[in-house]
């Protein structure tokens, strides 16, 4: 009963829906990273998408329209890392804050010495625990480029590895990974990129990402959805988990 109840609220939700074949097509025009997905699962890339606009709210930060474009656009590439997992996997949450473009937040700060300071610095973006999503309009609306960056999913990758508390670089694992093995693939991978910016050595993966494990995570599934094969052959273990995770495999499309 619940189920039906379920798929009925859901189906509701997509016949009210007022975007239009053509402002799909628009967005999707902006957003090269989506070419390689076959008809089926755009589809239900559009309807998760459809979804989440639903039930999320979408707020502009000072004088900023949020216009359908930048909905869509946002959507879409949010929904990608859960279109094989669901929408409840963003759960607990409603507010997505955009702005402009960068911002900087205050925020206090604990030192050694149990000192706390008022620190502000310029960001794109940024999650909260059970709060908003912040995201940049001009980061987000260029976020579909095959650069390996990409805001958005950074973003709501971090929101997935908060549904089991504080970001921390292991979100909730499926029934048959194992979290021992994901530790030692992602503990192994964040060293090495630490060592490796250490020793001035080239890498293709975003320093950011040697900050913490919750930005290394972040930012591997960045490229993981961009440049997968960056990432395959830089932490092929890193690379495996991430397809298990995400129930993906962006280099077998």
């Amino acid at each position: 009963m619940l189920k039906f109840l379920h798929n009925w609220r859901e189906n509701r939700i997509l016949r009210g829906s007022s975007y239009t074949d053509s402002h799909w097509r628009q967005a999707l025009s902006r957003l090269p990273l989506l070419e390689p997905l076959n008809q089926d699962e755009l589809d239900r890339l559009q309807r998760l998408a459809t979804l989440f606009l639903h039930d999320k709210s979408l707020e502009g930060a000072g004088d900023l329209v949020v216009t359908t474009e930048l909905k869509l656009v946002i959507a879409l590439q949010a929904c990608l890392p859960i279109l094989n997992l669901g929408l409840d996997w963003y759960d607990g949450w409603v507010s997505v804050v955009i702005y402009p473009a960068g911002f900087t937040p205050l925020h206090t700060e604990m030192d050694e010495y149990g000192v706390v300071h008022e620190v502000s610095r310029p960001l794109s973006g940024e999650s909260w625990e059970r709060g908003p999503v912040v995201l940049s309009a001009e980061d987000s609306l260029g976020g579909g480029l095959i650069d390996g960056h990409n805001l958005v999913i950074h973003e709501f990758a971090h929101k997935l590895d908060m549904q089991n508390g504080v970001a921390n670089g292991m979100p909730p694992l499926h029934r048959g990974m194992s979290a021992p093995q994901w530790s030692k693939s992602f503990s192994a991978a964040y060293a090495d990129l630490q060592n490796r910016i250490a020793h001035g050595k080239s890498v293709a993966i975003d320093h950011y990402a040697a900050t913490a494990p919750a930005e290394f995570f972040a930012v591997v599934s960045e490229v993981f959805f961009e440049q997968p094969r960056v990432v395959q052959q830089t932490y092929p273990a890193v690379y495996q988990q991430l397809v298990q995770f995400y129930r993906q495999d962006p280099l077998n499309v």
